[in-house]
Formats: structure tokens, sequence, C-alpha cells
């Protein structure tokens, strides 16, 4: 996105200490929505799987920023009307000179009353080295190799900024899920209870399974309404054809089950840092029977506050 701004507009806007400050007093309630994140820290700390984290949250992620383009990147959001509102960007030693501006950039946005906060990821030496080692990465800041010697510069330009952040977070002890639990806790988008957003598919097996599926219940055991004339040419979105299914005795039983099952996995997923989860529900040609029982997956999920999606894929097929 960066490389479309001419660099010479920038460094006026830069100079002149400009920067937003137009957008901010015209648009203070649309600031109100926006969030932006900054990770920054040491090489090797975790950043790339922090990124990748707060992605799955919902956060629009640019790695590898020179600081100045931060201020570019909030106005842009703004001018987007709401459709990103969360951003999060990487800003760390890779900039190389552009990174002594990033105390600056921090300095304006506040004084533009830009709400932001500053993660700062960090490791022991000792634990950075082995990353280093086992990933045969050359450190940024090294000089000839010298990866010790480049792990301690870093972490003395790092040193005021790490004072300065509103979480730090020591990754030495940490495995990849949990940091993005502690990032989950942190960042999870307000009116949101969980990370994990479920999609839910219709389909019929005559169709094929759809590839993506993480759980595949097959629904043909219930009584087809199909061979019922008169429900025959309706779908499952007809309140005839969910009274029909709905009131099969196998149909509740097995929509007991499931969500016990549901009840006792969702957790689990979560625990195991799964962001999404994609449900199929099968029926001979996904016009009826697939089409109630994921409307009623649909309201069990919405009813544990999960975001969630319906996609009825087969249903305008040919109901033959």
């Amino acid at each position: 996105m960066c490389r479309y701004i001419r660099e010479n507009v920038v460094r006026a806007r830069w100079e002149r200490g400009e920067a937003m400050a137009m957008s901010v007093r015209a648009r203070d309630a649309d600031l109100k929505e926006a969030r932006l994140v900054i990770v920054t820290g040491m090489s090797g700390a975790g950043r790339t799987e922090a990124m990748r984290a707060l992605e799955d949250l919902g956060y629009f992620c640019i790695d590898n920023l020179p600081p100045r383009f931060l201020l570019n990147i909030v106005e842009l959001s703004i001018a987007a009307n709401n459709r990103i509102t969360h951003v999060a960007a990487a800003c760390d030693v890779r900039s190389r000179e552009f990174f002594p501006e990033l105390l600056e950039v921090l300095k304006k946005l506040k004084e533009e009353k830009l709400p932001y906060r500053l993660v700062f990821l960090e490791a022991s030496d000792d634990v950075l080295v082995r990353r280093f080692k086992r990933e045969r990465r050359t450190h940024p800041l090294s000089h000839g190799g010298d990866l010790i010697s480049g792990i301690r510069l870093e972490r003395e330009a790092t040193r005021e900024l790490k004072g300065l952040a509103d979480l730090v977070i020591d990754t030495s002890q940490l495995e990849v899920i949990d940091l993005k639990e502690v990032l989950r806790r942190e960042f999870l988008s307000a009116g949101r209870k969980h990370a994990l957003t479920v999609s839910i598919v219709a389909f019929g097996y005559k169709y094929g399974v759809p590839l993506d599926s993480d759980l595949v219940f097959d629904v043909r055991f219930i009584p087809n309404p199909y061979y019922v004339d008169e429900l025959r040419p309706l779908t499952g979105r007809d309140e005839q054809v969910r009274n029909y299914v709905l009131s099969q005795k196998s149909t509740g039983k097995f929509l007991k089950l499931t969500e016990n099952l549901l009840d006792y996995v969702l957790p689990l997923y979560e625990r195991e840092g799964k962001t999404h989860l994609n449900i199929a529900i099968g029926c001979t040609g996904g016009r009826h029977r697939s089409v109630v029982i994921a409307d009623e997956l649909e309201k069990f999920f919405l009813r544990r506050e999960f975001t969630v999606k319906v996609t009825l894929r087969d249903v305008q097929k040919d109901s033959s």
C-alpha cells in the first residue's frame, strides 16, 4: 500500500506536523470506533505469530511498516467509512533508518488524540538465539553474522519503546497457542464473546461434499420431504417443510446429541487457537432436510453468542 504514496507529499506533511489534523477534527465520531494496534519489540519474539493472531481477530494487518506511514494508514482507515475500524501494524528494526521515527510518531498520535495500543514483544537472549539458529535467520542488526551483538543493539534501541508499551509480552516460555490466547483476551472486538467464527453450509450429497469442511453431518436418516408431493417443490425455509422435518422424533434426538457434542468441542477448539469452524450439513439434494438443520444449528450458535454464517449451497438446484 505504502509504495503508492508519493514520498515528497508524505515528507512535506511530516515536516509540517499536519498529518491527520483536519480529518481528526472533522470525524471525531469515527475515531471513537477506530482501533490501532502497533506491534513492536525484539526480532524473534513472535511478531509474525502475533500479527497472524490479530488478523484472525479481524484486524487489517500490515507488516514491516515504516513508522512515518502510521498516520497515513489511520487516515485511510477513517476514509473507508468504518469499513476498516481495526488496524494492526508491525513496526520494528527491519525499517532500519526509519525505525527511530516511531517515538515521534507515537507522540503525534497522542497529540492528535488518535487512540492506539502499543504491544511490545520480548524474550530472553538465550531464547532469541535458539530461535534464530533454529530458523537459520540473520538478525537485522547483526554485522558479520554476530547474532549476540545484534540482539543487544536491538534491545538498547527498543528500551524506551518498551517503557511506553501498553502491553509487554515475554514469549520466552510461551507456545504460539499461548501467545494467541493472550492477544485474543486483549483484543477481541467489542461485542464479540468468541474469536471462533462458524460457517454452516447446507449441501446435497449428489453434488459433492464441501472440500473445506471441518465437521460433516449426514442427515439423510430423517424422512425425506421430497417424497411428500406438496412439499417437494418447497425448500427447508418454507414453514411446511420445517414443521415436517422438526416433527420427526429422529430430528429432535439428533439435534440434542449434536448440540451436546458442539458444547463439548467448541471450548476445546478455542483453546487450541482455532478461529474458523466450517460445518457441513448434508442431505440428498440440499433443499429440504439439510436446510432445516442448518437453520436450527444457527440458532444454537447465536444463543451462545458466536459469529455464525449459513450458506444454502444447493437449494436452488434441480430438486429431482
